[in-house]
């Protein structure tokens, strides 16, 4: 629908401008007229609301005003759970959200999902124009809510995954914050032996004339070429993070991306269970709505962000369509436990699979915070590997020629 720049004057006579979407300038009209307020002027414009609502700020505005946090769409997640569940009509509910915001940025941003409601959009079709606020999975379980009836259910459900997921990142965060000093501070040293101090070692061996050991050599020869090189090696460094970038925004790039996160070492264990607990808690609530399966296992892989497990769910369902059961399907997907398997077979043979994706769900959600838990004690063991073979490889490059030299000295 093509967007529209009005003016119009409220009850008290100011004058408000912007930009709203409609079929037509009568749609725009009735809209305004409807929110209480007077059109004066109407015309077609190819700016659109989000553009409108950022344009009239001025540039130091823009670069001072406070960015809308995830914290911001956890509580407006919660706070239209409340309004939904009390009965509120969700238009009266995003008008009191959008004058209560404390971000004026997402204050806006709830102007316009209500104007494109005005417009007939559907919700999640109304969030969908600001992908950096509303996550695809947002998003999906949005659409789960809308087909099912239970929106407000699956705001208080979103409400519970953004609090997990904070909390989450808030834990890695805290487990990986002395293992990354330890990490830095490691490459800098490398960085300043290989440049300032291996260099004047090479100085005092050359004066002895004497044969070097071979990790001598070796710690030289590297010493050199980093010297030398550093230009391309930084254009080098450089080159292949954009590369890579440009790599994950191909779909078979990011699909085998996808894939190897889940075998990392130590992290993969944590994004498979994390993920997984959204697939299950999703497909509890599509099944317990009464959604068919096979599209409640359609919308379902888009909550899924993981392209490697969207994939697999997709398999699940074409399984489904071909009259497979749900534990067939699940167990040639290949991203199951045992124990989850024999649940869903437990479920289907029962008839109360959602309940036991709900449990699922919450075996997954406890499995995630025991790794959450142990992460710092699982990553320590690792790096004080690296650390001490680094040390070693110091110490016979640097230290054991000197010895050898002040053996020589001594016979």
């Amino acid at each position: 629908m093509p967007f529209f720049a009005y003016k119009a004057r409220n009850a008290s006579g100011e004058l408000l401008t912007g930009v709203m979407e409609g079929a037509d300038s009568g749609a725009v009209a009735d809209q305004l007229m409807a929110g209480g307020s007077t059109p004066v002027d109407i015309s077609v414009t190819k700016q659109t609301v989000t553009k409108a609502g950022a344009n009239q700020l001025g540039w130091w505005d823009k670069l001072t005003e406070k960015k809308v946090t995830p914290m911001d769409v956890q509580l407006f997640s919660r706070q239209l759970y409340t309004l939904l569940k009390a009965g509120v009509p969700i238009m009266r509910g995003l008008a009191g959200l959008q004058e209560s915001a404390i971000s004026p940025a997402f204050g806006r941003i709830i102007k316009d999902v209500r104007e494109s409601l005005d417009a007939g959009r559907e919700l999640s079709a109304a969030m969908a124009r600001h992908p950096a606020i509303f996550t695809p999975f947002y998003l999906s379980m949005v659409r789960v809510g809308e087909m099912t009836g239970r929106l407000d259910e699956v705001f208080l459900r979103l409400f519970d995954h953004l609090e997990f997921d904070r909390d989450m990142r808030a834990r890695v965060k805290t487990a990986t914050r002395y293992p990354t000093f330890v990490v830095f501070a490691m490459v800098a040293a490398m960085i300043v032996v290989n440049i300032f101090v291996i260099p004047q070692f090479e100085k005092v061996f050359a004066s002895f004339h004497a044969e070097l050991p071979l990790m001598t050599r070796i710690l030289i020869g590297t010493s050199r070429f980093t010297v030398a090189y550093w230009p391309l090696l930084l254009l080098a460094g450089v080159g292949g993070f954009f590369g890579w970038r440009a790599w994950l925004r191909t779909k078979q790039g990011l699909y085998k991306w996808d894939r190897a996160k889940l075998r990392l070492p130590i992290a993969g264990k944590i994004i498979l269970k994390g993920t997984m607990a959204r697939f299950a808690r999703s497909f509890a609530l599509s099944s317990t709505s009464g959604v068919p399966i096979v599209q409640a296992l359609t919308v379902v892989s888009q909550t899924v962000d993981n392209t490697y497990l969207s994939a697999r769910v997709e398999q699940m369902r074409d399984g489904v369509e071909r009259g497979e059961s749900i534990l067939r399907t699940s167990v040639a997907a290949g991203v199951f436990t045992p124990v989850v398997l024999q649940m869903i077979a437990v479920g289907e043979e029962s008839g109360s699979l959602d309940d036991l994706m709900d449990e699922i769900a919450d075996m997954y959600e406890r499995e995630v915070d025991y790794e959450l838990k142990t992460l710092s004690a699982q990553i320590e063991p690792i790096l004080i590997v690296f650390l001490g073979a680094m040390v070693l490889v110091l110490a016979l490059g640097i230290f054991l020629p000197i010895w050898d030299l002040g053996r020589a000295a001594l016979h």
